[in-house]
C-alpha cells in the first residue's frame, strides 16, 4: 500500500544552494523535504574553493561589470550569517581565511591602481603596506603589490555540516535509477514515488525546486520540460599537497580579465596544506592532460612564488563542470537563476557566493504563488528514510 506524505516544498539537490534554501524554509515554518541522489555537498559545491567573493576579480579590466555589481553585497551577507546575525546561522562554520588577497607580481598600471582606490570599490578593496602583507608575501623575493579583499574563505564541508544540522530527519537519500521516480502529467509534477526498504510512499508538495546543479538537466527532462536549458563550463583544477608552512589565499593579476591564478589553502588531518589552483590556469587547463597541466602549474608557482619550496609535494588534478542556465556564446551568467514552470521552480545558483540570493528569489516566487508556510513542528517522514552522507573534502580521494 502506498502511503502519501504531504509537504509544502520539496528541494531536489543537496549542494550549497539546496541546503541553504532547505534550512531557510524549515526555519520559516515550511514543511520542506530535501532529496539528494548522491551525497550532501554535491559535485560542484564540494569542489569549490570556498571563496565568498564580491566580484572584485571581475573588475580587472579597470571598470565595474554587471557580474561584479550583482554579487557586491554577498560577502557582507555571508559575514552576518557567520556571526549568527542571520536567520540562517552559520556561526559553527570553519573559516579558513578572513580575507582573500589580490597580488600583482610587478607594478600595477596606473589606471587599475586608481580604480582600486576609487569610490566604486570602497569597502571591497584595501591597499596594504608591506608590513601588512600576509606572511607568504613578506619575503625578499617578492617585489609586487598586495590588496586585501572583503572576501572570506570557508571550509565548504563545515558549511554543509552546519546547514544540515538538526534537519537530517527531513533529508532523504534517493536514487533516480532504482528507488525514486518523478510522476508527472503535462509537464506538471504530481508527486515523487520513493521506495525505502519494503515501504513505498508518495511525496506530494505544493512546489518542487531543483537545486541539483549539473543533475538538473536530467531531472527536468523526466517531467518533459524543454526549457530552461543548461550549459556547462568546465575547469581543470590543480591540487598540490605539501609541507610548506605559509598558507596563501590570493588572486594573481595577469594580462587577462580573469586572474592569472587563484590559490586557496586547505588543511589536512596530517597538518599539511593542499593548495588549490583556479583562475586562468584552470580555465585554460581543460585543454591539457593532468600531467601537462601539473607541469604548467609547477612553472607558474616557481615563477610567481619562487621562495615557496615545493620539494616533496604531491600533485594531482580534478575536473569540475560548472552547471549554469544556458547563455549565448556560453558566457558566464551574472546572477542566480530561478524560473517557475507550472508547479516547479528550476534554479541554478551559478556561484557559491549567490546561495542566499537564490533562496531569497525562490521564497519571493513561493509568496507570489500563494505558497505560505503551513507549520512544521510535527512534520515527519517515514522512519526508515535514510539521510544522505556528507561528502569529504574534495582532495581526500586523491591524497588520503
Amino acid at each position: 500500500m502506498k502511503k502519501q506524505v504531504n509537504a509544502d516544498v520539496v528541494v531536489i539537490g543537496g549542494g550549497i544552494a539546496g541546503l541553504w534554501l532547505f534550512r531557510k524554509l524549515n526555519l520559516s515554518g515550511y514543511k520542506a523535504v530535501l532529496l539528494e541522489n548522491n551525497a550532501l555537498g554535491g559535485d560542484q559545491t564540494i569542489k569549490s574553493q570556498g571563496i565568498i567573493h564580491g566580484g572584485t576579480k571581475y573588475t580587472l579590466s579597470g571598470s565595474l561589470t554587471k557580474a561584479s555589481q550583482c554579487i557586491a553585497g554577498m560577502p557582507d551577507r555571508w559575514r552576518k550569517a557567520l556571526a549568527g546575525k542571520e536567520q540562517v546561522n552559520l556561526s559553527g562554520t570553519k573559516i579558513l581565511s578572513n580575507y582573500q588577497y589580490l597580488w600583482s607580481p610587478g607594478g600595477l598600471g596606473s589606471r587599475l591602481t586608481s580604480f582600486f582606490a576609487s569610490k566604486a570599490l570602497r569597502g571591497r578593496v584595501d591597499s596594504l603596506k608591506p608590513e601588512q602583507y600576509p606572511a607568504i608575501f613578506q619575503h625578499q623575493g617578492f617585489k609586487g603589490t598586495v590588496y586585501q579583499l572583503n572576501e572570506v574563505v570557508l571550509d565548504v564541508s563545515s558549511v554543509i555540516n552546519v546547514l544540515v544540522a538538526g534537519l537530517e530527519h527531513r533529508c532523504i537519500k534517493i536514487d533516480w535509477n532504482s528507488n525514486a521516480k518523478i510522476i508527472a502529467n503535462h509537464r506538471t509534477i504530481e508527486g515523487i514515488d520513493i521506495h525505502q526498504g519494503n515501504e513505498l510512499f508518495h511525496l506530494k508538495a505544493k512546489r518542487y525546486v531543483t537545486t541539483a546543479g549539473s543533475g538538473t538537466a536530467d531531472l527536468i527532462a523526466q517531467w518533459g520540460l524543454v526549457k530552461p536549458q543548461m550549459q556547462v563550463r568546465p575547469l581543470h583544477m590543480v591540487m598540490v599537497k605539501h609541507g610548506y608552512p605559509e598558507p596563501i589565499f590570493a588572486h594573481c593579476i595577469g594580462a587577462k580579465r580573469v586572474p592569472r591564478i587563484t590559490i586557496t589553502t586547505h588543511p589536512t588531518a596530517a597538518k599539511q596544506w593542499v593548495w588549490y589552483l583556479g583562475g586562468e590556469i584552470a580555465e585554460e587547463g581543460v585543454k591539457y592532460s593532468s600531467e601537462a597541466l601539473i607541469n604548467i602549474a609547477k612553472q607558474e608557482l616557481a615563477a610567481l612564488l619562487p621562495w615557496a619550496n615545493m620539494g616533496g609535494a604531491k600533485w594531482s588534478t580534478l575536473r569540475v563542470n560548472r552547471a549554469e542556465p544556458k547563455q549565448s556564446s556560453v558566457l558566464r551568467p551574472d546572477a542566480a537563476f530561478c524560473q517557475q514552470v507550472n508547479n516547479s521552480i528550476v534554479t541554478w545558483p551559478t556561484k557559491l557566493t549567490l546561495a542566499p540570493n537564490l533562496t531569497d528569489e525562490v521564497i519571493k516566487i513561493l509568496a507570489k504563488s500563494g505558497v505560505e508556510p503551513s507549520g512544521n513542528e510535527t512534520f515527519s517522514l517515514p522512519e526508515n528514510c535514510a539521510c544522505p552522507k556528507i561528502l569529504p573534502p574534495f582532495w581526500s580521494s586523491y591524497f588520503d
